[in-house]
């Protein structure tokens, strides 16, 4: 962050001074004033941001990336789990910059326009009718004298067309990538935010129209502190020739087509694995309206907590959707749980629902796996695991892969105690995955590891015959509830405490803090992890990672 903004900085202050200070520009500032620093230091700025916008959102990169820095610091990769709140920001920054240059460029035009009509001084005036019969050296672009209106020149240029194509696709992209959009209307925010395509495009070529110009040498030179003041000299004597001028070579495409390459190659990747043939192993309805996916498709690899793109050309050709893998990279085939949640999910979950028993599903793209995360549950000693509804989703591939490592004795498994919470607003959420709780306790019961595993079940969501029932059956063993040993909690937890027990049973420990849920609590977890870390490094200390898609 701090070098990013350093960057951007930098950008805006040596652009600014750059055309506010250079002689070059002395004459172009008479015409325009500060406006023209004001235009070009924004767009310095938004070159560098529009190469970095594509970064965040390649995901084949940034896994390979991820990769490579297995053997680095987790606080080196951490960073790259924050990708698309990179992204967004750097977004805002392109709104932001885009706001500033328009508005700048918008007064030049108006200032340009006056100019040329005479409305200023007479060294604007002549500075406007200089070289109208060689269209090649004039300073001031608008080129005649008749419906010289700024709307017309900002809709016959390229400048001017391109800027309007760009700022427009920049509105409608942003707006509707807004979450209360993005949650209820994702099939609007997925085709709107395509219009990158054109916002690039439009970018590339907005430069050629080469509206800022700038004063070149003569041989003599055009010495403009001597003849700003002698204009019915120009070209009558040595001192003082004719200025010329040019515009700028476009430079924005030189920013932006590394980052526009590597992102056609990610696409192309992407394309290739939809073809890839993926078959259905099981098809399971689970409890509360959730769906389960058991597929297989060669040379698929993954590790835990990982999650891959699906899509469905029966529901949409072009949409796809996240999903976190729930099953272990011990397993012979990939699934993942998928929560009724909006249109694509309910289409899929109906399409599902009306296959005849056996048969195979619709074709499905598997785009991934891709790292987050949870791949770094087993680097740490002591791992808590936060899951909120579905959001149980990455653990249930860490839990299943722990138990495959109990039962072939990795040696290589380091991990000593995990404590797992599972959030649920109704009962039936539970149902799906208590049985692979319920084989995960045998399991550390039978090998004498009863305190490896540490979890709490809290329900949040609850009625009067909820109530009824688990009263009658208080004193059973087993959970009314899950019907595992471990009893379920009723309302959220006292995360205080909570912190306060792991760090009291890991004195010297350190704890890496998983969530995959709601943003809310993540910042309540964030908060926390920073209250209970000791400013001492040989005692507890809390790091928190966050999944994001």
């Amino acid at each position: 962050m701090v070098v990013w903004m350093a960057i951007n900085i930098f950008l805006f202050v040596w652009y600014y001074f750059f055309y506010d200070l250079g002689d070059q520009f002395f004459y172009t500032r008479h015409l325009l004033g500060s406006a023209l620093a004001w235009a070009r230091a924004p767009a310095a700025v938004l070159n560098f941001n529009c190469m970095l916008i594509l970064l965040p959102v390649c995901r084949n990169l940034l896994s390979l990336i991820r990769g490579s820095f297995v053997c680095c610091s987790r606080t080196m990769r951490k960073q790259l789990d924050k990708n698309l709140s990179f992204h967004k920001l750097v977004a805002y920054t392109i709104a932001l910059m885009t706001a500033v240059h328009m508005i700048a460029h918008l007064l030049n035009v108006e200032w340009y326009n006056n100019s040329r009509q005479g409305v200023y001084d007479k060294l604007s005036t002549a500075l406007s009718n200089l070289a109208d019969t060689e269209n090649t050296t004039y300073l001031n672009p608008i080129r005649i004298t008749s419906l010289q209106i700024p709307t017309y020149f900002v809709f016959t240029t390229i400048a001017g067309l391109t800027g309007i194509i760009i700022t427009l696709s920049l509105i409608l992209i942003i707006t509707s990538s807004m979450e209360v959009i993005r949650r209820s209307y994702f099939e609007v925010f997925w085709y709107t935010h395509h219009l990158f395509i054109i916002f690039f495009a439009g970018l590339v070529f907005h430069g050629a129209g080469r509206i800022v110009r700038r004063q070149t040498k003569t041989d003599p030179p055009h010495n403009f502190t001597l003849c700003k003041d002698r204009i019915d000299d120009w070209g009558k004597i040595p001192e003082c020739p004719i200025p010329q001028f040019e515009g700028g070579f476009p430079q924005t495409w030189m920013w932006v087509i590394g980052p526009m390459v590597l992102y056609i190659c990610e696409r192309v990747l992407r394309f290739i694995r939809y073809l890839q043939i993926v078959k259905y192993r099981k098809i399971v309805m689970r409890p509360s309206k959730v769906l389960e996916l058991q597929m297989v498709k060669s040379g698929f690899k993954m590790e835990v907590g990982q999650y891959v793109f699906l899509n469905c050309p029966a529901i949409s050709q072009l949409e796809w959707h996240p999903f976190t893998m729930t099953s272990a990279p011990e397993e012979d085939f990939f699934s993942v749980h998928i929560r009724s949640a909006g249109d694509w999910t309910n289409k899929l979950i109906d399409i599902m629902q009306k296959l005849p028993e056996g048969a195979q599903g619709p074709k499905m793209g598997v785009d991934g796996p891709f790292g987050t995360a949870s791949e770094d549950v087993f680097d740490y000693e002591v791992s808590m695991l936060v899951g909120a509804g579905i959001g149980v989703t990455p653990f249930a591939s860490i839990l299943k892969s722990i138990w495959y490592k109990f039962k072939n004795s990795n040696p290589k498994l380091r991990t000593r105690k995990i404590y797992f919470y599972w959030l649920c607003r109704e009962t039936h959420a539970f149902e799906w995955f208590a049985d692979l709780l319920q084989v995960l306790e045998r399991e550390m019961e039978e090998r004498g590891m009863v305190d490896f595993l540490t979890y709490k079940l809290y329900l949040t969501g609850w009625d009067q015959s909820h109530v009824d029932h688990v009263k009658v059956r208080f004193d059973e063993d087993t959970d009314v509830v899950t019907g595992l040993k471990q009893k379920t909690h009723y309302g959220r937890p006292v995360w205080d405490k909570e912190f306060e027990q792991v760090r009291k049973e890991n004195p010297t420990s350190v704890v890496g803090t998983f969530l995959c849920g709601p943003e809310a609590l993540g910042k309540v977890l964030e908060k926390k992890c920073a209250k209970y870390s000791d400013v001492d490094p040989r005692k507890t200390k809390f790091y928190f990672n966050k999944e994001n898609f």
